[in-house]
């Protein structure tokens, strides 16, 4: 069994018998895959070009297509905001690998040259996967500690900016002209409301965001 069985794999290649041997090959790993004819119909149709996906995935997109080329397609799937959880893997003849490596330190995942070994091919597909799951649960992660944070009021941001700075309560209140026991409230609320349990705690996990 795949360790990732909700995964979705995007097949761009305009050769239909390319699209079915990847279906096959995929299929024998228990891997889900979605084909498209080109990189206009990956646009229009696949749900990730539009929306950040919910469970690991991965494209493997050919350089060569009629219409828009795969390193075109690229370019504009890049500067999606979550790009780096949607590893791309190109499909390139040999006339091609130069653009594919110039397509890696732009930021693909990787390159598989035709004809390709299957083994090694899906290899590469469940370790973009890893990468996916991993950049999913990071983002996830953020979208939580965001959500945290925007549940603080204003005073209550003010306070924890003041604790995580290292100051104790006392000089808390000074600089804020309120009473200790006010700071201390606040302080509790920041706490129960940030899931941390001590001052350390807080300023690790903000520096860690």
């Amino acid at each position: 069994m795949t360790e990732f069985p909700d995964a979705k794999i995007y097949l761009v290649d305009d050769d239909v018998g390319v699209r079915e041997a990847l279906a096959w090959l995929l299929r024998t790993r228990r891997l889900i895959s979605d084909g498209f004819d080109s990189a206009e119909d990956f646009l229009a149709g696949a749900a990730i070009a539009r929306q950040e996906p919910d469970v690991p995935c991965c494209v493997l997109l050919d350089v060569r297509m009629t219409g828009m080329s795969g390193l075109a397609l690229f370019e504009k799937l890049r500067l999606l905001p979550w790009q780096a959880a949607m590893p791309i893997i190109f499909l390139s003849g040999h006339a091609d690998v130069a653009t594919a490596v110039a397509a890696v330190k732009r930021g693909a995942f990787d390159f598989c040259e035709k004809p390709f070994s299957d083994n090694a091919l899906v290899d590469r597909v469940e370790q973009a996967l890893r990468q996916s799951a991993a950049q999913l649960a990071e983002r996830a992660v953020q979208r939580e500690l965001q959500q945290r944070l925007d549940s603080l009021t204003e005073r209550e941001r003010d306070v924890m900016n003041l604790v995580v700075a290292g100051l104790p309560n006392k000089l808390v209140a000074d600089q804020l002209q309120i009473s200790v026991r006010t700071v201390e409230v606040h302080r509790s609320r920041v706490f129960d409301k940030m899931g941390v349990k001590s001052a350390v705690e807080l300023a690790n996990r903000l520096r860690d965001a």
